[in-house]
């Protein structure tokens, strides 16, 4: 079920309005019901994989109990290996399958033996990376102590399968959410008021500018022979904040919906296209797998500690590894080796924490170096996201390669164009000012009259209403 769907907007007040009104008397009835509407929201897209998110959750919190009920460690190893082992394994069929048959089948013929195995029609399950990882979080917290494993079963059932971040996150920690399930929550007009807010200028960043954005972007990475240098360029800025439009609208959402119902979801994207270096960069954008990868991967390898070498060697296993999450393509993993290369000079040269303030704090112009970094740090994202954009790795080269050969000619833009530039300089602008706060509106106009607050708000609801680009599926629901 799609955020920016009449669907979800006939769902959501029905689950509100039941949650509040008829179950609110009993917490294990709210976080049935949780259960029921969550897995209802996901069964709408196909209800057949109903199956796997359910196996999922039962393994992990069976896991759970069994490291509970023992301190012998080679148990509890093997209690862990089964859980990683399955749900990685499962993650791996459903995404990867076909990906490495066909490079088997490349790399035998490459020796010339012959190689023809069956692919299979393999349909991915939605949000399958997602809650995955959300449940192996779980299973690696409790197998280390830091948590302690739930006897709760509809709780942790509700923290796996949560409607709001299901598909496409945050990817939630057991530490911070599952704990929310077993409070009584009672309705905070405040909170909520947020949350509708930010749902808000969610859907205002999805709709207008996402969907906006990714038809320029789509009509230049499709048919990129076409056009001269300039707007192949401009096709690649389009894409950047269709990306960024996109999955942190989806993300505003998403912790948006769950501060209606009492829950407070992580923090997921903190302003990344103002980051003056890539190791700021990925401080600021998909926080949630950005940290999961730091907890779970780089510091169990050594993370920074050990020598140069050592560092360099767990810097591109994360970035090779986060590459390789987004999906079953050469591209996704050039696009992680690219950023790892950005980023390698930072750690080296031990630069990579140079950047943690706001950008401009306290100020609202940054200065002439600190512009200088943004622009420079946003056009090397940019140069990265053509591969993760491309269809393939000769798409990608070849896009670029275009670039500079037809940088000479003559640009021709439509109304379209421009029409977007308007909305990103307003979007820029807005999130610009917002920068200080959880996300771009939170405070904006707050103290301000009511009338000028409220007519700011019907604006931004008649923009989603009467700007909206051609409706798009959510990037992050492929990975």
């Amino acid at each position: 079920m799609l955020f920016n769907s009449i669907d979800f907007g006939l769902f959501l007040p029905i689950v509100f309005i039941l949650y509040w009104f008829v179950f609110y008397r009993s917490l294990k009835l709210q976080n049935l019901f949780i259960v029921i509407a969550s897995y209802f929201f996901y069964g709408w897209w196909d209800w057949r994989f109903l199956s796997l998110i359910f196996f999922s959750s039962f393994l992990d919190y069976t896991i759970g109990l069994g490291l509970s009920q023992t301190n012998k460690i080679l148990y509890r190893k093997l209690l862990l290996w089964l859980s990683i082992t399955v749900n990685l394994g499962l993650l791996g069929f459903f995404k990867y399958y076909n990906f490495f048959v066909e490079n088997f089948v490349a790399a035998f013929k490459l020796f010339g033996i012959p190689f023809n195995p069956d692919k299979l029609n393999i349909i991915l399950p939605v949000g399958i990376s997602f809650y995955t990882f959300q449940t192996l979080s779980y299973t690696i917290d409790v197998y280390r102590k830091n948590l302690q494993p739930t006897k709760d079963v509809i709780s942790f059932f509700a923290f796996v399968s949560f409607f709001p971040q299901l598909v496409a996150g945050p990817i939630e920690r057991a530490a911070n959410l599952l704990p929310q399930f077993y409070k009584k929550r009672t309705f905070n007009y405040a909170l909520a008021v947020d949350g509708l807010r930010q749902m808000l200028w969610g859907m205002f960043k999805k709709v207008v500018i996402a969907d906006n954005c990714a038809e320029l972007a789509n009509m230049y990475f499709n048919n990129y022979q076409q056009y001269g240098g300039i707007e192949l360029l401009m096709g690649a800025v389009f894409f950047a904040f269709q990306i960024y439009g996109d999955f942190s609208g989806y993300s505003d959402i998403a912790i948006g919906t769950s501060r209606l119902f009492g829950f407070n979801l992580m923090k997921n994207f903190a302003y990344p296209y103002f980051s003056r270096d890539i190791a700021e960069f990925w401080r600021r954008w998909h926080i949630s797998l950005s940290t999961w990868f730091r907890d779970y991967l780089y510091i169990p390898l050594g993370g920074s500690r050990g020598t140069t070498l050592q560092n360099i060697r767990n810097t591109l296993i994360i970035f090779l590894v986060s590459g390789f999450w987004h999906g079953a393509n050469w591209t996704f993993i050039a696009w992680g080796l690219i950023n790892a290369l950005y980023f390698l000079p930072l750690l080296i040269t031990r630069k990579n924490r140079k950047n943690i303030n706001i950008t401009a704090e306290g100020k609202f112009f940054p200065g002439v170096k600190e512009f200088l970094s943004i622009c420079s740090t946003f056009l090397l994202v940019c140069f990265a996201w053509i591969f993760f954009r491309a269809n393939n790795i000769h798409h990608a080269t070849d896009y670029i390669k275009m670039i500079f050969l037809k940088f000479n000619v003559l640009p021709m833009p439509g109304l379209k164009f421009y029409f977007c530039l308007l909305l990103l300089m307003f979007f820029l602008f807005m999130e610009w000012i917002g920068r200080h706060n959880e996300y771009a509106i939170q405070k904006t106009l707050v103290n301000n009259h009511k009338i000028i607050r409220w007519t700011f708000y019907y604006f931004l609801i008649v923009a989603v209403w009467v700007l909206a680009g051609k409706q798009q599926e959510f990037i992050y629901f492929q990975f």
